[in-house]
This record gives C-alpha cells, structure tokens and sequence, in this order.
C-alpha cells in the first residue's frame, strides 16, 4: 500500500512518489518540473503535466536494452512529483465540457480490464460537468485514471491511482472517483500544509461523497449520508479520544476518518445553513480562486467566508474546527394545549436542552399532528434550555428531533441505529460459534474467525475479542457486544436470541427469514442483523445467520463491508434487502394539557 512503500521500481510495475526523494526538493516549496524518463519498449509512462512524443533511446543513454524516451513539462507549480510506468492499455478521448473547458481524459489500465475504459471515460466526464461550475475551470489540461499493480486510491495533480482490485469492482462512485476528481481542486490546486491541519479531506468529503447526492437529486441518499457522518463519529470516537476537526492532519484509522473526513464534512454542511446557499457557493468558488497555485489554512477560509457574507465567523470557527465535542440535545418535555377562540388549533410549547457546553447551531423538529398532518421547523439553538412554542392547525401528537441528520450531534450508542460497527466499536466483543466443522470441511463462518483474530494478533491478550461457543442454554457472555455466526444447526438457539434482543423485527424458520413481515425463502440466504443488546446498554447482540455453507461463504469475506446497516440480506452472496432500525431518542410524545381541554 502506499503508507508500505516510497517507491518500486520492478516487472510488476513502478511508483515512486516524493516521500522516496528521487528528486531534489526544498520542504513546503511548489515547484514546476521538466522531466526525461526512459522505459522499456511497450511499457507507457504516466505522471503529471504534459508528455511529448516518445521516441527511441539513443544508444549512449540506454545501452543494456531498447528503450522508449519520452519528456514530460509541469508548468504549473505543484507540491510533489508522483511518476509510474506499467504496460499500459490506453485510450484518449478529447472532450469539451459544457462551459467550454477543453480537456483530454484518458484511462491507463491493465490488458485484462481495458474494456472497463468508456465506464470510467463517461464516469470523468460526468463528475467534471457538475464541479467545474461550483469550483471553477478544472485546473489541468488532462485527466486520467491510472490502475496500479497495488493496492492505492490516490489524487495526484491530472491524474488518479486506483489498484487492480478498485478498478475491477467499477470504482466511479461519488465516494470513489468523484472524490479524486473533486481533489483536483482541493489538495492539488489549492494546496494544503496538513501538519497545520488538514481542512482538504472534509471539504472534499462534503463535495463529492455527500454534497454529489444532493445535485443528483437523491433527497433520500443525501440524508443517508449524513446519518452516517453523524453516526460514525458517535461510534468511533468516544469522548475521551475526542479532539478538535483543526488538529487533524491524516486519516491513521477510522477514529481519525471520523473526526478530519466525516465531522469536518458536517462542518461545512452547518456552516453552509449559517452562511446562505448563495454565499456558501460563491464563498467555495472564490477560495479556489483566491488561492489557485497556493497554500491554504483553516483561517483562510474563514477570512473568504467571512468576507463573502459580510458576518464575524469567528464564533464558528472556534466552535467547530477548534474545540472538540458536539452538542447533547434531548426535550424536555412537550406541552400541546388548545388555542381559544379557534376550534383545531394547537399551541405547543417545548423545551430543547443541551446537557453539554452549549453550542449555536441551527436545530429542525418535526411535529406530526392528527389527520396524518406534519409540519417542520428550524430552531436556532443559543443556550443550555431554548423553549419553542409554536401554533399548529390540528393537535400535536409526537415531535422529532433533528429527522434528517441537518444537525451534528453526540448521541449515546444505546439511541444509535444497532449496526455492525456498534461490535467493531465496542470495547468488549466476543464471537460466538454456532456452527458446526465437517471433517476436513471447515465451516465457511470459520474464516470470519480466522480473520478476526488475524486482524487483532498485534493487540494486548487482555483486548482481543474472546471466541466462545454457543451455550446450550443461549446465554450470551456478561459483558459487550455479540457476533453470533450460526446456521440451520443452530437456527431455534439463534431464533431464540433473536426474539430476545430483536423483538418481531425478524425470525428463522425451516424455510428462511422473515424480515420486518417480509418472508424470503432458499438455501441461497445469509442475513446480517445487528440488536440493542437489552441487557447490556450501548451493546449490539449482531448475528450471521446463513441457510446453507454455501450462501455464507459468499458473503464471509466481505461481512464487514456492510457495517453501516441494521440488517442485510443476502441471497446467493448479492444484497436482497437492506436498512436501518431508527435512533431510539428522537422522539417524544407530546402530552395534553388536561387543565386547559375545556374551551
């Protein structure tokens, strides 16, 4: 991976980036750079700027073998030089965006995944049509996408490095190489000091993997994005390990990514609500500019989002970026009572309390009201205890804090949506076996143990997740989080477990599972479904039930891959079903006022 190596010169291909100095360099300089690379017959150069034509080696230069020359020119200054070489399949397409832009996009790949060319042609296109009119003229004259003989996904200045394995899997999400592509602006034109704090991976998160859902027009997937911004900094970043979005400099592990990627991207999402749509965007645009070819810091987008809305944003910046933690926020409780002299009308009265340091933020409640009626509101939050009393055309019956995640919040993992990451997180886990080895067969669930416990062979013993086996009885060990691998052999133990922490969400029966009163059926299915273990507060009781050895090992290899769903299902190793259980606390019944029902 490139955090393993600096540079690789070899048969299976060649990387050498910065960190190998293969070239004299001075810390913190942006640099141009006139390059003369030398490579063996069929093998293709590929590195930033513009290549010129290739041509023979002269003999003097290369003597061992035939060797093809080629220069390249990068006449605009950048941090770094990454250059790689491999036996290239290459295909060109010269296109012109719709602002006029001209630009050459190109894919460099593999023989075997040549054909996977117009996918990721098309995909670059349609990502650089939707940014170049929010962030301005792309900044290079190519763009290309370049597989690699291990495994990367980097964002040099005009050009990407995706490994094999990315490529294979069409790799042209919004997550994936939309965020490359948005880094073409972000991180390499508008560069960043990240030991100073690294202000480049959120914005570029907002932009591509949320912010892409939004122009699309997916409502539903833009709100799932920020469920899982909110969600997976309240899972892995407890509060003792908590540190301010302006202290991050590189994503080390998830706890990381959590904080400098998912938090930072929440960030921009408030500071956009604070500023304005309009100015928001003209803000962006104008950082692009202002500092194209430059080095930018956190005070200097504060200075361009200040300026462009006319407001001391100072508050903002202090609050988000430079102290940790996010707001606590619950009711505490909701009033509703009839409004005299009008025969429908409802005067609801509540109050939003903050049980941290109180933050400024903007809060939305939804209030469902009879007749199936409902209305939404936005409260901007000052203090500890904001009341809000708000007149309602029908009687109130419940009210939701913050339904569609616009906020940034602390949240006790007990409220959370129950995932599979509820296990990853947790400082207690056990695994527990339900199933059965063959003789000479070993049950496929024996390989999500084995990589478990190869994942953890470098920490102490007393922290490793401990492996058990199923207790006749079905009690489950005291104390965290369950994963409980099983199949048919199992099945009335797992059911049983399962009505026990689960509820009538699901159940197992001789012919398959029925999921949210929904039956599926075959020997092709695995379901993934993780609980609120009801014993323990803040543990998930999580099972992998499969109907046959042959639909898990389908599905074994990839398990946590789908850490973000309360249940999956599988059917023949593709997803059948999914979703998410619903935050336990978002919602309070909103009592009557008995002493004022008589009009």
């Amino acid at each position: 991976t490139p955090s393993e190596t600096a540079g690789h010169i070899g048969a299976e291909g060649v990387y050498i980036s910065s960190e190998s100095s293969w070239y004299p360099d001075v810390p913190e300089s942006l640099s141009t750079f006139d390059l003369l690379v030398a490579v063996p017959e069929g093998w293709t150069v590929v590195t930033q700027g513009k290549a010129g034509e290739s041509r023979p080696c002269p003999t003097g230069l290369c003597r061992d073998r035939k060797m093809v020359m080629t220069d390249w020119v990068v006449t605009q200054p950048s941090e770094a030089l990454t250059l790689v070489a491999n036996t290239f399949v290459t295909a060109f397409r010269d296109w012109t965006a719709k602002t006029g832009q001209k630009i050459r996009l190109s894919t460099y790949l593999f023989p075997e995944d040549a054909n996977l060319s117009d996918e990721y042609l098309d995909a670059t296109a349609r990502y650089l049509d939707a940014y170049i009119p929010l962030l301005g003229s792309y900044p290079f004259d190519k763009f290309a996408v370049v597989e690699n003989f291990f495994a990367s996904g980097l964002g040099m200045p005009s050009f990407t490095l995706l490994g094999s394995g990315i490529i294979k899997r069409h790799y042209v999400q919004p997550y994936a190489l939309g965020h490359e592509i948005v880094h073409s602006w972000i991180g390499n034109d508008v560069f960043n000091r990240a030991e100073r704090g690294n202000w480049v991976e959120g914005l570029t998160t907002y932009l591509a993997n949320y912010y892409w859902h939004e122009l699309m027009g997916d409502r539903a997937q833009a709100q799932e994005q920020r469920r899982l911004m909110v969600q997976s900094y309240n899972l892995h970043v407890p509060l003792e390990r908590d540190y301010p979005v302006a202290q991050f400099t590189q994503k080390l592990d998830e706890h990381d990514n959590a904080i400098g990627y998912q938090k930072s991207a929440m960030a921009f999402h408030l500071l956009r609500q604070e500023v304005g749509e309009e100015i928001f965007w003209r803000a962006i645009k104008s950082l692009v500019a202002r500092y194209h070819g430059k080095h930018a810091e956190w005070r200097d987008l504060e200075r361009v989002f200040a300026e462009e809305s006319s407001q001391n944003l100072r508050w903002f910046f202090a609050q988000w970026m430079e102290q940790d933690g996010a707001p606590v926020l619950s009711f505490s409780e909701a009033i509703a009572r009839p409004v005299a002299g009008s025969p429908h009308a409802f005067q609801l009265e509540t109050t939003i309390v903050q049980s941290s340091e109180p933050f400024r933020l903007p809060l939305q409640l939804r209030i469902r009201m009879e007749g199936d009626r409902e209305q939404t509101l936005t409260v901007p939050l000052r203090s500890s205890r904001e009341a809000v009393s708000v007149t309602l055309p029908a009687r109130p019956i419940t009210i939701d804090l913050d339904p569609q995640f616009m906020a940034f919040r602390r949240i006790q993992r007990q409220s959370l949506s129950p995932v599979l990451n509820h296990y990853v997180t947790d400082r207690r886990r056990s695994v527990v076996t339900a199933f059965t080895d063959e003789p000479g067969h070993p049950s496929p669930f024996r390989d999500v143990v084995a990589r478990i416990e190869t994942q953890e062979q470098q920490k102490p013993v007393n922290e490793r997740t401990a492996v058990v086996s199923l207790a006749q009885d079905g009690l489950l060990p005291q104390e965290g989080s369950v994963l409980i691998l099983g199949g048919s052999e199992s099945r009335s133990r797992i059911q049983s477990i399962l009505a026990n922490h689960c509820g009538d969400r699901m159940s197992l029966s001789d012919r398959g599972v029925t999921v949210m009163g929904t039956p599926y059926e075959g020997p092709g299915l695995a379901l993934l479904v993780s609980c609120h273990r009801v014993d323990r507060p803040g543990s998930v009781v999580t099972v992998l039930y499969a109907a046959s050895p042959q639909a898990v090992a389908k599905v074994a290899r990839l398990l946590f891959f789908y850490g973000w769903n309360s249940y999956v299902l599988f059917k023949d190793g593709a997803v059948t079903a999914r979703g998410e259980w619903p935050f336990a606390t978002d919602r309070m019944e909103v009592r009557l006022d008995a002493g004022n029902l008589n009009r």
